[in-house]
């Protein structure tokens, strides 16, 4: 009886936009809310959104599946 085959995974291509691998193996990630509608919003949440962050390493260890 022949072997059967593994079942590959697609990778999330819109997780895939969000999420950007440095050279470390870090992940980068924007902050959510910061698309639209930031008139509404006050300066300080607009200016801490522009930063990027890092995925913390077991949401990279969940997301691993995913994104490759």
């Amino acid at each position: 009886m022949p072997k059967a085959k593994k079942i590959k995974l697609k990778s999330h291509k819109g997780t895939q936009k969000v999420l950007n691998v440095r050279d470390g193996g870090s992940i980068k990630i924007g902050h959510p809310g910061t698309r639209h509608n930031t008139g509404k919003k006050n300066t300080a949440s607009n200016r801490s959104g522009r930063q990027a962050s890092a995925l913390s390493k077991a949401d990279g260890n969940r997301l691993k599946k995913v994104i490759i």
